[in-house]
């Protein structure tokens, strides 16, 4: 533990642009550090080298908040063009402010905290970008590969149903009524679409 101390002052102290993490670190709970950079930072691009295959330990990972992974052993080529992937979708995340508000929901993204009707809402780092994500495109038909490509960064992902129940997830948290959402909309053939504003 004193370990991942002296690594989040260090980032603290000099924040990066990008970080590539190696989940084997000597003594160290790799998965920890990544889970308190997001917290500390929610839009840092992370990158996680893993030397396990299994799809059940990479969707864990993306979940920890990782935009990404490599497994080992790879392609240094591989890596810089993930690497610069990441970078740009980092680029385009900074058009919504910090401090977000639809409904009675009120966010900040800076904090990753989010509100509804003045109580806290606990959410994870993956439903933050999501949600951001949404804030950056409303209106608009988000097919579930772009939400794949765009908010976890990997676009051969082994099932869309992933998309499917982060937007369950969602509903349950965010909307008035889950089972008729006003906010997150299903288009049907198409995709997803965050409507902010609700005509009375």
């Amino acid at each position: 533990m004193e370990r991942v101390l002296i690594v989040e002052e260090s980032f603290r102290a000099s924040l990066p642009g990008l970080v590539i993490l190696d989940l084997r670190l000597p003594k160290m709970p790799g998965r920890e550090v990544c889970l308190e950079m997001k917290k500390a930072a929610p839009m840092l691009p992370i990158i996680i080298l893993t030397a396990n295959a299994d799809e059940t330990d990479k969707v864990l990972l993306l979940e920890l908040g990782a935009d990404d992974y490599v497994t080992k052993p790879f392609s240094p080529k591989d890596l810089l063009a993930r690497a610069h992937v990441v970078q740009r979708r980092a680029k385009r995340g900074t058009t919504v402010a910090d401090q977000y508000s639809f409904g009675d929901i009120r966010i900040d993204f800076a904090k990753m905290e989010l509100k509804r009707g003045g109580n806290l809402v606990e959410m994870t780092p993956r439903e933050f970008k999501m949600l951001k994500y949404f804030a950056e495109n409303p209106e608009r038909v988000i097919s579930r590969d772009e939400l794949l490509t765009e908010v976890w960064g990997y676009n051969c992902y082994p099932s869309t149903r992933t998309v499917d129940n982060h937007i369950l997830k969602l509903r349950q948290k965010l909307e008035r009524e889950p089972m008729e959402p006003a906010h997150f909309r299903t288009v049907h053939g198409a995709g997803y679409k965050f409507v902010p504003s609700i005509e009375k």
